[in-house]
């Protein structure tokens, strides 16, 4: 194994970790899910088991509108819990984001703890490959290891903040979205763009759009801080020129309306843990949340048995929201009366819908 590979292997180990513990979550920032209030119908006029939570995403059936996005890999653990959420997600029906191949691309070795499609035959899989390492990685050999783990797309996730607080991390940038450009058109599956919790603005997405991609995850702030998961790493906590960046980004639901009306299928992802948050960023226009912390911390406390149980009270909460906001179905949802307050409301008047709607074309 290279030094290269060791050192990689090594942070997934220390990130691990850090869930096992407490985790990085954001310090003082907020999704903004919050200033989204769903307008109550107080006379649904529909069942419970009328609910329909059915939607589809790059062109594949979603029996719910979840995204268990990418945590983890690269490590022996890494194996045990790739396969009980991929297990899970095959079950429920949603789909699965791998962790950073990176890893796997330094040492074949270590490509088994990536490799789900044994427990997980019909899941929706997603691999995973930052910026960086896409651009310097040729195509075929990200096809191959697509097919390794027999992936259905790729995930090609921007961290700039994330590297940017790591001490070892990539520090050149250049190249990037016209190697995204390639990949969008020369692999044969969807490329989804990711950030990883700092989220997506409208600048960036217009930028991504015209090099072809068509689906994103906005990946806001308010959930996990990979920024403060560096600045854990190095025991920076208490250096304010590291603690300053710890909820640097775009909140989710502000990143959601960077994106609104791109005509552009969208996870919405970054703190959400509950089924009103998965309601609330379906009203904003996401066509799916992504979940990830949550899960993970309940696989530490009870593997995959409680993988289940939080994903249960998460689908549980989405149902209610949408009984309580008078929407049998996802597409109604979307379009449920609601009210924008406070800091999101002040962004959105900053970042105006007419230039949003200009941008449409």
């Amino acid at each position: 194994m290279t030094s290269e590979g060791r050192k990689t292997r090594e942070r997934k180990r220390d990130h691990l970790d850090l869930f096992r513990r407490d985790g990085a979550a954001a310090r003082h920032a907020t999704t903004w899910l919050e200033c989204v209030h769903l307008v109550h119908q107080a006379l649904p006029e529909f069942d419970v088991a009328d609910i329909d939570l059915r939607t589809s995403f790059a062109g594949r059936p979603f029996r719910a509108p979840l995204f268990i996005t990418g945590m983890t890999g690269g490590t022996v653990e890494a194996t045990a819990i790739n396969r009980a959420l991929a297990k899970v997600a095959d079950d429920y029906g949603f789909g699965l984001g791998l962790g950073s191949q990176r890893a796997m691309l330094e040492d074949p070795r270590i490509a088994d703890s990536y490799r789900v499609r044994p427990v997980a035959p019909r899941v929706f899989l997603a691999g995973n490959l930052g910026a960086v390492q896409a651009a310097a990685t040729p195509v075929r050999k990200v096809r191959q290891m697509l097919r390794d783990v027999g992936a259905e797309a790729l995930f090609v996730h921007l961290n700039p903040a994330h590297e940017m607080l790591q001490p070892e991390g990539d520090r050149e940038f250049t190249g990037v979205l016209r190697a995204i450009g390639t990949l969008v058109h020369e692999l044969d599956v969807p490329v989804i763009i990711k950030e990883t919790g700092a989220g997506l603005s409208r600048e960036v997405a217009l930028r991504l759009r015209s090099v072809g991609v068509r689906h994103l995850d906005v990946a806001g702030t308010g959930g996990t801080s990979w920024a403060g998961a560096e600045i854990k790493r190095r025991n920076g906590e208490a250096d304010p020129h590291l603690a300053s960046f710890w909820d640097w980004g775009i909140p989710t639901a502000a990143a959601l309306s960077e994106v609104e009306g791109l005509r552009m299928e969208v996870i919405g992802s970054g703190g959400i843990r509950t089924g009103l948050d998965v309601a609330r960023s379906i009203r904003l226009g996401a066509r799916l949340a992504g979940v990830a912390a949550p899960l993970l911390t309940a696989y530490f406390k009870g593997g995959e048995r409680m993988v289940r149980r939080e994903i249960d009270a998460i689908l549980d909460g989405l149902r209610t929201a949408m009984v309580l906001a008078g929407s049998r179905t996802l597409a109604e949802l979307g379009k449920a009366p609601a009210v924008i307050l406070g800091d999101l409301l002040e962004w959105r008047r900053q970042r105006p819908a007419k230039k949003r709607r200009a941008d449409r074309s």
